[in-house]
């Protein structure tokens, strides 16, 4: 098989020197449109796909965010592998503004949003016990290390609906109590459907601000996150250009199972499945249904 990988993040990681063969191309889903159409091209002979989340321009909001059709038009579009990037808080005084983290597990709190795939009809259930690729993040961190930037492997990611930030109590309890590391709107359901299509998912935070819970930084300021994202930018342009030589043109089999994830998790029988949801699941379920 051949390795194609997706990216998912802001408007501007698209825009890679290097990138050949690049177009924009409009994807239809079943479950409606993208947040926006989609960059295709070549990077050191593998094949790339760019997804801006919240389309150009900042369109959707995170709740918003069209997530289903996100991941069914990469996976409509050959994608193997998604890395995520997103702009998040940090609950850690060494996980500083500037730093990224590779993500290895999270807590959902978001309450407004399509989160899966399946449903009355075929209804399935998928282990999001490890929600995130070690053999992709393997790949984020070293190429985030090639690129210069300081890395941090492993973080819980609170994900809340948004879109307002955190009120102080809230900060508190995620970092304290609930010992969360990063905080972010957008990386669920993201997550959950990238493992319910069977995509190897892997999940980068680009560390903007220290939320509200830091008694030297007080609440969140946009000003100072959008200066930080400037800066965040052009180090995951950098990461991105070193993942293809790293991952390779050629796939194998994922070790950790993320690519045969449905293999026993449609519980609905044959005779009794909705036609017209399994005919909308032909390129998320296809290889089981």
């Amino acid at each position: 098989m051949q390795t194609k990988i997706g990216i998912i993040g802001g408007s501007g990681l698209y825009d890679l020197a290097g990138l050949e063969n690049a177009e924009w191309q409009v994807v239809d889903t079943p479950w409606g449109a993208p947040s926006d159409a989609i960059r295709v091209g070549d990077l050191g002979g593998v094949p790339m796909a760019f997804l801006p989340r919240h389309g150009r321009g900042h369109v959707h909001s995170p709740s918003t965010v069209p997530y289903r059709a996100n991941i069914d038009a990469l996976k409509r579009l050959g994608c193997t592998d998604i890395i995520s990037v997103s702009a998040c808080g940090s609950f850690r005084e060494e996980m500083a503004p500037g730093d990224f983290v590779i993500i290895s597990d999270f807590i959902d709190r978001t309450f407004a949003r399509d989160k899966s795939f399946f449903g009355t009809g075929c209804v399935a259930h998928v282990s999001v016990a490890h929600p995130v690729c070690p053999r992709l993040g393997d790949v984020a961190e070293a190429a985030a290390i090639q690129a210069g930037v300081t890395v941090h492997r492993g973080g819980t990611y609170l994900a809340m609906e948004g879109p307002q930030f955190s009120s102080m109590a809230e900060s508190k309890l995620y970092r304290d109590v609930w010992g969360c590391d990063v905080i972010g709107m957008t990386n669920m359901p993201e997550a959950k459907l990238a493992r319910e299509a069977e995509l190897c998912y892997a999940s980068v935070a680009m560390i903007t601000d220290y939320d509200s819970w830091h008694p030297d930084h007080g609440t969140v300021d946009i000003a100072d996150i959008i200066a930080t994202l400037g800066a965040n930018s052009d180090a995951a342009k950098a990461m991105i250009a070193a993942v293809p030589a790293l991952l390779g043109p050629d796939r194998a089999p994922c070790p950790h199972g993320c690519d045969r994830a449905l293999e026993h998790a449609i519980m609905t029988a044959p005779d009794a499945r909705d036609a017209t949801l399994v005919a909308k699941l032909d390129a998320v379920a296809g290889r089981v249904l």
